[in-house]
């Protein structure tokens, strides 16, 4: 009875909160950028998903620039990082922990892992976990030995255990959606690892454990969904973009558990999106700044493929989805499912030349802190200026090393809580 209370009080006050992609921000997740940049080598760029190599010193400034304007605006900002240290309290947890860790970085050599586990235990919790992300290389280790047939024959790779740069993009691992997550399976193994720390913390962390946060997707999934294609557009309306790095079937699923919960969302919106890497999630292509503003790339302007999907009237053999294909343009979707008139803010002013250059900077990718104000890289200034002069305020912040792993504001922060938008 008594646990029954409890968990009716917990979802009359939830622990996470997210009803759309402008209410006041109140707690984000944030990785201030780490060691694993400097495990960043021109050969094995392409299988780290990065096009170039960041300078430590000055991308960890330009993230503490990001960090303290949200900390200015009473943003609570907590580390991914630091969250997945505190959830380590409990010794069997963290030999779980470890082992999965180990198993999920694809060591194939039985040695390695002895060697790995033994290192990461003979370090405190903290500086364990900075480990893990950073990656190890192998002169790190004096008690490997390398004596193995596989050992020998991939002696020549630098790493026991790769890097794991991308983890100061925290909006692609899991994303919120009301009151709970999808804790996502990533399109590669580069970075499907990474969701394991979110997993550590919505099942240990004291914040989070005693909670009942619903999971529209796990890790477990055979399909690949990621954080940087669901926008909640309303606390009614969701979009998830269909791209080069989520299935359509991730969709179909989390738009099932959405419906199947009750939950306040009516409509999910496929967006079938080009799959390349300049487009490769929904946020790159565009974002919710005001109730009536996004800011888009014009390269998504003519009609869209887009798929309505909302319960079916006829459900009494269990819940049915009905889908409709819809090819419209993006103002006309928006319009309609939001209710209001918009306006399309083009990265760039529309410009050929400023315009793919912008987008390649993320200038389409913004982090909305309330209603018409965002957060936004300062090297888009052709965009910038379009903004500014919609009556956006903007919070402007130094990109030129954070920029260099594609990805921008929102892209690097996941929203935990925001205000829910007045009716």
């Amino acid at each position: 009875m008594e646990n029954t209370a409890l968990q009716s009080q917990l979802l009359e006050q939830p622990c996470l909160n997210v009803t759309s992609e402008i209410g006041r921000l109140r707690s984000v997740l944030l990785h201030r950028p780490g060691r694993e940049l400097e495990n960043l080598i021109p050969e094995l760029l392409e299988k780290l998903l990065f096009d170039d190599i960041p300078y430590l010193e000055m991308a960890q400034q330009e993230h503490d620039f990001f960090a303290n304007v949200l900390k200015s605006q009473n943003v609570e900002v907590l580390y991914l990082e630091k969250l997945a240290a505190e959830a380590l309290t409990d010794a069997k947890v963290k030999a779980t922990f470890v082992q999965q860790f180990i198993e999920e970085a694809a060591v194939a050599s039985e040695s390695v892992k002895v060697a790995l586990a033994d290192y990461f235990y003979s370090l405190d919790t903290p500086d364990m976990i900075d480990k893990m992300m950073a990656g190890v290389r192998k002169e790190e280790l004096t008690i490997y030995k390398g004596e193995s047939l596989c050992d020998q024959i991939n002696n020549a790779y630098p790493f026991l255990c790769d890097p794991m740069p991308n983890l100061y993009f925290t909006r692609d691992p899991f994303a919120t959606i009301g009151s709970g997550i999808t804790l996502n399976h990533m399109r590669t193994q580069t970075r499907n690892r990474e969701t394991i720390f979110a997993k550590l913390i919505f099942e240990h962390h004291p914040k989070f454990k005693d909670n009942v946060i619903p999971f529209w997707f796990n890790r477990e999934e055979t399909t690949s969904l990621e954080g940087g294609d669901e926008l909640v557009l309303s606390d009614k309306v969701l979009a998830i973009g269909i791209s080069q790095r989520t299935d359509s079937a991730s969709v179909e699923k989390v738009c099932r558990r959405l419906f199947e919960a009750n939950s306040s969302f009516k409509t999910v919106l496929a967006f079938h999106i080009p799959s390349s890497r300049a487009f490769m999630h929904l946020d790159t292509v565009f974002t919710m700044v005001d109730y009536d503003k996004f800011t888009i790339h014009s390269a998504i302007e003519q009609p869209l493929t887009v798929y309505e999907m909302t319960k079916a009237a006829d459900s009494k053999n269990g819940l049915k989805i009905k889908i409709e294909k819809q090819d419209m343009k993006l103002a006309d979707i928006l319009e309609k499912h939001l209710g209001r008139k918009v306006t399309l803010i083009r990265c760039g002013n529309g410009d050929r030349i400023d315009a793919s250059r912008e987008q390649w900077n993320d200038g389409a990718n913004t982090l909305a802190i309330a209603p018409g104000e965002v957060v936004v890289y300062s090297r888009n200034h052709v965009t910038n200026q379009i903004l500014e002069s919609y009556g956006l305020k903007l919070h402007v912040i130094p990109s030129s090393e954070l920029s260099r792993g594609r990805g921008g504001p929102r892209c690097m922060s996941m929203p935990l809580y925001r205000d829910n938008l007045e009716k």
